[in-house]
């Protein structure tokens, strides 16, 4: 099966750039393309995907060590769900997993209500860029990066997937961002064809691909940081490493866009959208770079791979097409001069999600940048993100909780439901330094989160008609989502306490009001996965709480031991726990720390992205 699933994708290949060359030819004569061949052909090449996938699917699950890709993700020893979830564990299957989430979009678009509302010039000239894209990945499947190599002969065991993969958030947070990178081709695709045919009903056509794809994107970074938090035990979600901010310049784009967006429907900003919506998927590609090219140093980057040339050569290119397309595009209808009203409003907004992108865009290519004049290079840390980024953060959490209020010409539209809000916020800022919360993120971030909660209420206690909508709540309850996170951000950075002990059997660490006991610990066996449990009850001002388990694995084929957290889950102070390591005579050490108001950015990111899919709605037409 290996030369029959290359053949198949080297046939696709070869035929996309045939049916992309005669369209295009034909189009720049003049002369009528046939979308009914472009559409079979989306088709087409959705199908294979789908068929060469299955078969890596099916040659993970059994281990044919047959596939260089399944020996060097997989063991005999690896759970089945673990062994299918390598399809995206490395380079090969997760550019296989991206493309076939495109080809299938794709072959989806042709069939929804929106496409259909494009003008003829449009649809052909969005296939054509469409599919540019896709014989992109094409290129990288039957060469640089083929997961279908033989290996001949194929051994009796494989190298195993990494340990740190094996956790739940490996089944989910991989596929989610590929999603939402290819989820975001549709939009940029639709406004780039839009601006060069004339046709300005894109905007209302990408609409629910644009909230589809910030709802991927979401989920796929806020699982990454519950990920981090779970799996690698320093107690942190985030830690403004170059592969984690890489996802996370993208979304900070299509969320721009996603407020100019909403702008755009009156026929304005129309260069801006179109510029945010192709320099989004051109980020997404950037990611890829980041953590794919080794030209970055990151604490989980997959350095030294064959793709870093490929993707350096489209990122280039994409540079030269987005400046092309965007001063090729007319500005748009006039807007107001003014940011006193709802629409200047979400432009700021936009601008401030811009800027942070930018910072973090220079904070991630620092060493490159910084490698043009001097030989000492070196990354810059969480200080330099911190303090650029919570200004803009502050700015935006303020507009969330302000914009409601004001009218779409000028002026505000109410001015009862602005002054409760800023009054809750006053409220808010006095009880924080009170109750002696007087750390700035802490102060900045919670009441910008406390106010966008209250905005939220506000606005459905103002308007009840409002909850009729299912796309304002929608709207709203991204808002809400965001102001819990905010919230958890600020208080779980700000606050968090932490200690590191070495403890005997029966021995006891204090932390604040907390008191853990180490018990016990207990040596078994996971099937081949050596497990050390250590057993450490855990009270409160003489209240037990419960009972942490905090492990050390081994596992076959992997040297060293990996830490598996425990936590006593709560909506205010979560203890957590984990096993640095231990001796002969059972003592050990062990991190504990309080993280205060954590689980609110799990919940607040689940409402927020649940919500982005209840604001879709039927496409209307321009």
């Amino acid at each position: 099966m290996h030369a029959v699933c290359f053949v198949l994708l080297f046939a696709c290949l070869v035929g996309g750039i045939y049916v992309a060359v005669t369209s295009a030819l034909r189009l720049a004569a003049g002369e009528t393309v046939s979308l009914t061949v472009l559409e079979r052909s989306q088709t087409a090449l959705a199908a294979v995907a789908l068929l060469v996938s299955l078969v890596l699917v099916y040659a993970l699950a059994i281990r044919d060590f047959s596939f260089v890709y399944v020996r060097d993700y997989t063991d005999t020893f690896l759970p089945l769900f673990y062994a299918v979830t390598a399809f995206w564990a490395g380079q090969d299957g997760s550019f296989l997993f991206w493309y076939v989430a495109l080809a299938v979009m794709g072959m989806v678009v042709a069939r929804t209500e929106g496409y259909r509302s494009l003008s003829e010039p449009g649809k052909v000239l969005f296939w054509l860029f469409y599919l540019a894209v896709e014989l992109f990945f094409l290129y990288a499947l039957t060469g640089p990066s083929n997961p279908f190599l033989r290996l001949d002969p194929a051994p009796k065991q494989g190298n195993g997937l990494n340990p740190l993969l094996q956790n739940p958030g490996m089944i989910f947070h991989p596929p989610l961002l590929f999603l939402g990178y290819a989820a975001y081709t549709v939009p940029a695709c639709m406004a780039v064809a839009g601006a060069l045919a004339g046709d300005r009903g894109w905007i209302f056509a990408m609409r629910n691909w644009n909230l589809a794809a910030w709802s991927f994107l979401s989920a796929g970074i806020a699982l990454g940081a519950w990920w981090s938090y779970m799996e690698l035990g320093w107690g942190g979600y985030w830690a403004w490493d170059p592969v984690e901010n890489a996802s996370l310049i993208p979304w900070l784009a299509g969320t721009a866009f996603l407020h100019t967006a909403v702008a755009g429907r009156s026929g304005a900003l129309f260069r801006t959208n179109v510029f945010l919506a192709w320099i989004t998927v051109l980020l997404c590609f950037f990611a890829t770079f980041v953590v794919r090219s080794g030209m970055i140093e990151s604490l989980h980057a997959f350095g030294g791979s064959r793709m870093g040339v490929p993707l350096l050569v489209l990122l280039l290119l994409g540079i030269g097409w987005t400046v092309y397309v965007t001063l090729r595009t007319p500005s748009g209808a006039p807007t107001d001069e003014t940011i006193w009203n709802r629409p200047g409003m979400l432009f700021v907004a936009a601008w401030l999600l811009v800027g942070m992108a930018v910072v973090v865009l220079v904070g991630v290519t620092w060493p490159l940048l910084s490698g043009l004049w001097s030989t000492s290079t070196q990354g810059l840390g969480a200080d330099f993100y911190n303090r650029a980024c919570l200004p803009l953060g502050a700015g935006l959490m303020l507009l969330m909780a302000v914009c409601p209020w004001f009218a779409q010409k000028i002026g505000i539209a109410d001015r009862v439901g602005l002054g409760v809000v800023l009054f809750s916020g006053l409220l808010g800022a006095a009880g924080m330094l009170l109750a002696g919360y007087r750390h700035p993120l802490a102060v900045v971030g919670g009441l910008g989160g406390f106010m966008t909660i209250a905005c939220v209420l506000m606005v459905f206690v103002r308007r009840p008609q409002w909850l009729r909508s299912r796309a304002l709540l929608g709207a709203y309850g991204v808002h809400l989502g965001m102001g819990l996170i905010a919230v958890g951000i600020a208080f779980s950075a700000a606050y968090k306490t932490e200690v590191e002990v070495e403890l005997a059997r029966g021995g006891e660490a204090v932390l604040g009001e907390y008191r853990f006991v180490y018990e016990e610990l207990l040596h078994d066996h996971d099937g081949p996965v050596e497990r050390h449990t250590a057993r450490v009850r855990v009270w409160r001002d003489g209240r037990e709480l419960g009972v942490v388990v905090p492990e050390k694995r081994l596992y076959p084929n992997f040297r060293q031991s990996f830490a598996e957290v425990s936590v006593i889950p709560s909506l205010g102070r979560e203890v957590y726990a984990s096993l640095l390591g231990f001796d002969e005579a059972e003592k050990a050490s062990f991190k504990f720390s309080l993280q205060p108001l954590v689980n609110w950015i799990w919940i607040g990111s689940t409402l927020a992205c649940v919500a982005a899919f209840m604001a879709m709605r039927r496409t209307r037409q321009s």
